[in-house]
């Protein structure tokens, strides 16, 4: 049986987490070495980039791309998790209690305008962060709080979607949905932005929905259902949702190898490069070293005082 390397944009259903999507996909492939770029939570749906075979090798130079997400977030109450999975930490408002003050449009404008840009972020104890060998979220489960350092993110965009003409969507218990779009850099917690929104609103809030509809270039409209997968695995019809290794890293420069280069790739050298090719290129940038063919071989490392791309991560093999 060929080994399988490439990538997928499996189309996350909720309810999973994302290890359970890797496990499936193994098993739907056959292939041992599956991995995933990020983790989506289990209540999220959309782009989970699965990498597969040597390939897996790549994680590193995909797992910080840029995200963008669709998300709903309930105002009227918060939860222990930020999300619907939580229990409610305080009494939700109903139509026989009163609200809080009116919420305006240009209160929800400027509340989304002050998250823009770079912003501090701790991640929430209700998470797969690790701290000390442990996940947060299996601290939390066991009433555990510990101190965590903010993080630096960067919201590049985050602006509302309004539905049927309304920004905000009433509800029969009283509460009100407001869906947003949200792009950001890798490691933003959605739900803590939602949270951040309702304490500028005056009010509780939580995420009830989230849909990661880009991972870099990566779309939601190019992604596979896991239903789907099985079905080309089936028919043999793979290579239709399959991405290859050099197409996986497309944004990253590259640089083309002759047979010679090629072997001495293969083994670790060094491969020396005119001042021509990486006219533009800055130290320490990653590079997807090709053949002829226009495979990928390896990515290296660009050298710029040596002059020389070093191997890094080889994907080949001889």
């Amino acid at each position: 049986m060929t080994r399988m390397n490439g990538a997928l944009v499996i189309d996350k259903p909720a309810g999973m987490t994302s290890h359970d999507v890797v496990a499936r996909v193994r098993k739907i492939v056959g292939e041992r070495r599956v991995g995933h770029t990020g983790t989506l939570d289990p209540f999220a749906t959309g782009v989970l980039v699965v990498l597969i075979g040597r390939a897996t090798r790549l994680a590193q130079f995909l797992s910080g791309a840029e995200k963008e997400y669709e998300a709903v977030i309930r105002l009227g109450f918060a939860t222990d998790t930020g999300d619907l999975t939580g229990s409610p930490l305080q009494r939700p408002f109903t139509t026989e209690t009163q609200r809080p003050t009116e919420i305006h449009r240009e209160d929800i404008e400027a509340a989304l305008a002050s998250l823009r840009g770079e912003i501090d972020q701790t991640p929430p104890m209700y998470s797969a962060k690790k701290i000390a060998g442990r996940r947060l979220y299996e601290l939390a489960r066991r009433g555990e709080e510990v101190e965590r350092k903010s993080v630096r993110v960067n919201i590049s965009q985050f602006e509302a979607l309004p539905r049927d003409g309304l920004m905000l969507n009433d509800r029969d218990d009283g509460t009100r949905d407001l869906a947003v779009r949200v792009v950001c850099s890798a490691g933003t917690y959605v739900r803590s932005l939602a949270e951040t929104v309702g304490e500028r609103l005056g009010v509780g809030a939580h995420v009830v929905e989230l849909r990661r509809t880009h991972a870099g270039r990566f779309a939601i409209d190019d992604a596979t259902t896991l239903d789907r997968l099985s079905e080309l695995m089936e028919t043999a019809s793979i290579d239709e949702a399959m991405i290859s290794p050099d197409a996986a890293i497309a944004h990253l420069p590259a640089v083309c190898l002759s047979n010679d280069d090629v072997t001495r790739t293969l083994h670790g050298m060094n491969m020396q490069i005119e001042d021509a090719q990486a006219r533009n290129w800055s130290e320490g940038e990653p590079v997807r070293m090709r053949d002829l063919n226009g495979a990928l071989v390896a990515v290296g490392i660009y050298d710029h005082g040596q002059g020389f791309i070093h191997p890094k991560v080889v994907v080949a093999t001889e």
